[in-house]
């Protein structure tokens, strides 16, 4: 298939009839007469005027601002012109507070004009930068090739990063590489889809499926911050007052609903996302975009499906949770965090990642976070890897849920040298979502009828029309102080 024009392109993401161009006729400084005529011919070839088109459109209705790589102009290279464009299209939609879309194709740095161009990475950054301290949304498609300075700068600093199937990705293109080293690159690490593997992008995604993904993303980013939830106020009903272990032994079966099914019968406009954005991943998380309700929220799961034996939910984890802080943070949206884990990894492994450093971060940067923050005990809240999603403006827990600094067992071990003393421990250690309500850790618990996993569906619809109403509390009261934050625990 041939490689999409920016003009392609903008025909099929965007509203037909909506695209206005933002760019003017690029201001030439002083250049050699070869490279005038490499500028002359690149415009007659590609039908544009610079390796880059800007301006705004509609987006299945809503108004967006658009900066578009041409390929065809100069392998899609940035020189100061190019530059120029990008930093006036990035400050209008600023200016405007619109959500900004960005598909680069690009060489890199325009080699003709070299390092006056190559600095030009410093000025888009930091425009970039500007529109995202606004808290506007900054959308990224990688098409095919994105390498070099593009990479290095607007190419990877997007809120939701997604990339073109079997694309060339990367920073050093590969036959510079080869020249300069006398090797070819290795296959397949430079790919859309290795990135994905590795938590650098979001997802995969071919270009006629780009409006939908761009249009559930916008729906939660834009989403109103005054809600009215869709739904009566769900009343608390009585809790039965179940032994200790029964709730422990409840939390741990296979068949208990986790997160993923929690947002699949109770969330709308799931936007999955993927990883730290800087190499690491792990399927003990799940992080999301989301609403439920009208409520929007970043959203962050501890996912019993992706945790086991062999691979617990690592340090990894904790810091692609991080990510998400910094999303809500960067955004204005709340922040969801769902307790449900056995534990976090005990490993070799785990310690060289700094598990107990990350566990800490996760503390203190919750603990503070510019945002509304919410917790969902789940199910099974065993040791810091629990602990480190907690705290929150508000604490909701399902009834079985449960949080201990060990799992009963290992505190068993501990006391008594034997696992036989576990139900007691975790009878004495005060673990049960209604133990916490009563001592204020957690401000509301959701019934189950009589257990989660017989009533799957109908359990996640109830826990999502809490979370609902709880969240649109949120948006209207705004965070609390940390000091507030940190004051259930006394």
């Amino acid at each position: 298939m041939p490689r999409p024009s920016a003009r392609d392109l903008i025909h099929l993401v965007l509203d037909e009839g909506s695209w206005t161009t933002w760019d003017e006729r690029p201001v030439r400084r002083r250049v050699s007469q070869e490279y005038a005529a490499e500028l002359v011919a690149a415009e007659e070839r590609s039908g544009v005027d610079e390796s880059v088109v800007t301006g705004e459109g509609r987006l299945r209705g809503r108004r967006v601002a658009a900066i578009v790589g041409e390929f065809g102009f100069l392998a899609g290279s940035i020189g100061r012109a190019s530059a120029d464009r990008i930093v006036a299209a990035v400050e209008r939609a600023t200016e405007a507070g619109l959500p900004l879309v960005a598909a680069p194709v690009s060489g890199g740095t325009r080699m003709q004009e070299g390092t006056p161009a190559f600095v030009q990475m410093v000025r888009i950054s930091q425009a970039v930068a500007a529109h995202k301290a606004a808290g506007l949304p900054y959308l990224v498609y990688l098409r095919h090739p994105t390498t070099g300075g593009v990479m290095a700068s607007w190419g990877s600093l997007g809120h939701v990063t997604v990339a073109e199937p079997g694309a060339l990705v990367g920073f050093l293109g590969p036959r510079v590489y080869s020249a300069l080293y006398g090797r070819d690159f290795p296959e397949g690490v430079q790919t859309s889809e290795n990135l994905y593997a590795r938590g650098i992008i979001d997802a995969v995604v071919a270009v006629e499926d780009i409006p939908d993904i761009l249009d559930r993303a916008l729906a939660v980013l834009l989403a109103p911050r005054e809600v009215v939830p869709s739904s009566p106020a769900p009343t608390d009903e009585p809790v039965p007052d179940v032994d200790t272990w029964d709730a422990v032994t409840r939390s741990r079966r296979p068949d208990r609903p986790g997160v993923r099914r929690l947002l699949r019968y109770a969330a709308g406009d799931v936007v999955p996302l993927n990883g730290t954005g800087q190499g690491e991943q792990d399927p003990g998380l799940l992080i999301a975009l989301a609403r439920f309700g009208q409520a929007p929220c970043v959203f962050l799961g501890q996912d019993r499906r992706g945790q086991t034996a062999d691979h617990p939910m690592g340090p990894q984890a904790l810091r692609e949770a991080r990510r998400g802080f910094r999303l809500a943070s960067e955004l204005g949206l709340p922040l969801v965090t769902v307790i449900d884990t056995q534990g976090a990894a005990l490993s070799p492994e785990a310690e060289n990642g700094g598990l107990a450093g990350e566990i800490a971060r996760c503390l203190a940067e919750l603990v503070s976070l510019p945002a509304p923050t919410l917790c969902l005990m789940l199910g099974e809240g065993n040791g810091g890897g629990a602990l480190a999603f907690l705290p929150a403006d508000r604490v909701v827990a399902a009834q079985h849920a449960w949080l201990s600094p060990l799992p009963p067992e290992g505190a068993s071990a501990i006391v008594h040298r034997d696992l036989d003393h576990a139900p007691e421990m975790a009878r004495k250690q005060q673990v049960r979502a209604i133990d916490l309500h009563r001592l204020g850790v957690v401000d509301r618990v959701v019934a189950e009828r009589p257990d989660a996993a017989d009533e799957a569906e109908a359990f996640c619809q109830r826990v999502g029309a809490v979370l609902e109403h709880e969240l649109a509390a949120l948006l209207r009261s705004g965070p609390g102080t940390p000091a507030d934050r940190a004051r259930r625990y006394t």
